[in-house]
């Protein structure tokens, strides 16, 4: 039953204006009586200047709390940590059913294994194709090619009609593993009537169809069967195709796989007991490298982004235990590098050049494709879904604009463009942009979850340019000074231009600040910190031309 007070809604928490950290949800009903479903829980990476020490940034889900009694449920598309990532850690605040197809579940499953401390969380195993009832809605999952096994869009059915919330996908009619995107499935609901499609802008910008996955794995196998020695390939650990395509193209050239990276070794064991790797010969433990010919090993290795204490990176250095490589061999980066981890991948490629290594890139040959839309791609989907409203998200700005200028251009009747927090009634009435619900980031450091708002990060950058100096006072019962204070200097030059000790200028601009300060004054620790905090960093930025951060501590005995 509809009544007049009835809406259907959308708003992104993560994963518009941005690549990575997905959450949506949807709401059905009226005014604050709304029935609610969230659509992914992902990550983003952390590190780098901007946000030095955080490992993960998860979306804030504030409103997910708030609405929790309203919450039906969460729904995954797929495996990749930008859409499940952020799973274990935020999961025991929400406690809401979660719906996956079995790889999703079993790989999450054995991530979750694989943190010390996990909770247990309960996933629904939904089967491709499937259906799941959540209150109002009725979800349907609809099989898209993507560059991990099982991804699904969601045809989200509402009184007020359906949405189709596509994940991540391409149009692959040949894609190795997995059934290609169900063009009969969306072409029906085309027919039936599609009121908004939400859809991946990743690849907006670029012009033509996004190559096939048949296509990597041939050239795979041609510089396999032409390389004279060792090959070691890097690839995400998720992408299950590519592995199996790099394996069966060792077998067909009498040559073993060596799995070496343990995020590789989790993959591979869930693609097995899925069946996702039916017919693929068993791969070797990275303890059996050094005893097969140099013209008969093909090693997978982890840590195609550059990450630090994956497998290559330690081959590179000529530091991992079991696996080396030497003047003559070949390291192929079947993957794409994610923008930001450019010098860390650079670093590696560098460390293996120089120990004589030859390094193939995607550059060089087509060792790599998308998972992603391209222009006409995006144009055929559109054809066949014919929605009414057209959401552009899951990309930055430059994606969204130009997935919304090209859906204007095809004759999408509404196009609206949103910003994570922003509340877009779908229907009734005209689509648009109606209010905005909490949205922000969390931020994963070490085992803490912190709020981006908090002063760690910010702390944490200074520190990274201007250093800190920390003065500690002792003050008797009136004010007066017991002993020199003490001062410590942490990322400060020494000395200034004329080469006189900061840290005695810091312990004489301390002494005379608290001299000069009235004697009732002097009796408050509060005040006489403040003072010397403020003269001592003045003093330093007077001299050195930079502002350091400024600890005084005062001790009354």
């Amino acid at each position: 039953m509809i009544t007049k007070a009835d809406e259907l809604v959308y708003a992104p928490l993560g994963g518009v204006g941005e690549i990575g950290m997905n959450l949506s949800v949807y709401g059905y009903g009226s005014g604050r009586k709304k029935a609610w479903i969230a659509v992914d829980l992902g990550v983003s990476f952390g590190g780098g200047e901007d946000l030095p020490g955080v490992d993960l940034v998860m979306p804030d889900i504030r409103f997910l709390l708030e609405e929790r009694k309203s919450l039906h449920g969460l729904i995954l598309t797929h495996g990749h940590e930008d859409h499940f990532g952020a799973i274990i850690d935020l999961w025991p605040r929400l406690k809401v059913p979660i719906f996956a197809t079995p790889f999703t579940a079993a790989l999450f499953e054995a991530k979750r294994q694989a943190e010390p401390g996990a909770p247990e969380i309960p996933v629904n195993v939904v089967p491709l194709g499937g259906t799941i009832k959540l209150g109002p809605f009725t979800v349907e999952l609809c099989s898209m090619s993507h560059s991990i096994p099982e991804s699904n869009a969601l045809i989200i059915g509402t009184p007020l009609g359906k949405v189709l919330h596509t994940g991540d996908w391409k149009l692959d009619p040949t894609p190795v593993v997995g059934p290609a995107t169900d063009e009969a499935r969306l072409r029906r609901l085309g027919e039936e009537g599609c009121l908004a499609l939400v859809g991946d802008s990743t690849n907006a910008v670029r012009d033509g169809r996004s190559p096939s996955e048949s296509e990597v794995g041939a050239t795979l196998a041609k510089l396999i069967a032409a390389a004279p020695q060792r090959v070691a390939i890097t690839t995400f650990a998720s992408h299950v195709a590519r592995i199996r395509s790099i394996a069966l193209a060792a077998r067909d050239c009498g040559r073993e796989v060596v799995l070496v990276g343990r995020a590789m070794e989790r993959v591979v064991q869930v693609a097995r007991e899925t069946g996702h790797l039916d017919g693929v010969p068993e791969f070797r433990s990275a303890s059996n490298y050094g005893y097969f010919p140099r013209d008969k090993v093909v090693a997978l290795c982890t840590g195609s982004q550059g990450e630090p204490r994956a497998a290559l990176a330690r081959i590179a250095s000529d530091s991992h235990p079991e696996i080396g490589l030497a003047k003559g061999d070949q390291v192929i980066f079947s993957s794409r590098t994610i923008p930001g981890n450019e010098k860390a991948v650079n670093k590696i490629i560098n460390g293996l050049v120089a120990q004589g290594v030859e390094v193939i890139t995607e550059r060089d040959h087509l060792v790599h494709v998308s998972g992603h839309p391209r222009r006409d791609e995006l144009k055929e989907l559109l054809g066949w879904v014919k929605p009414s409203i057209m959401i552009p998200v899951h990309g930055e700005p430059l994606h969204l604009a130009a997935h919304a200028k090209l859906a204007r251009s095809l004759g999408v009747p509404e196009v609206v463009g949103c910003r994570n927090g922003d509340l877009v009634r779908l229907a009734p009435g005209p689509a648009g942009i109606v209010d905005e619900v909490p949205q922000g980031r969390l931020y994963k450091d070490g085992y803490l979850i912190v709020e981006a708002e908090a002063r760690t990060v910010a702390d944490r950058r200074r520190l990274g340019f201007v250093g800190v100096v920390s003065v500690a006072l002792a003050l008797d019962e009136t004010g007066t000074l017991c002993s020199d204070p003490e001062v410590e200097l942490i990322g400060i030059p020494e000395n200034d231009g004329r080469g006189k000790s900061f840290a005695a200028q810091a312990v004489q601009t301390a002494l005379e600040t608290v001299e000069h300060l009235p004697r009732a004054r002097r009796r408050d620790p509060d005040t006489v910190a403040e003072a010397v905090r403020r003269a001592v960093r003045g003093g330093i930025a007077a001299s050195w031309g930079k502002k350091p951060l400024c600890l005084v501590h005062v001790l009354t005995v």
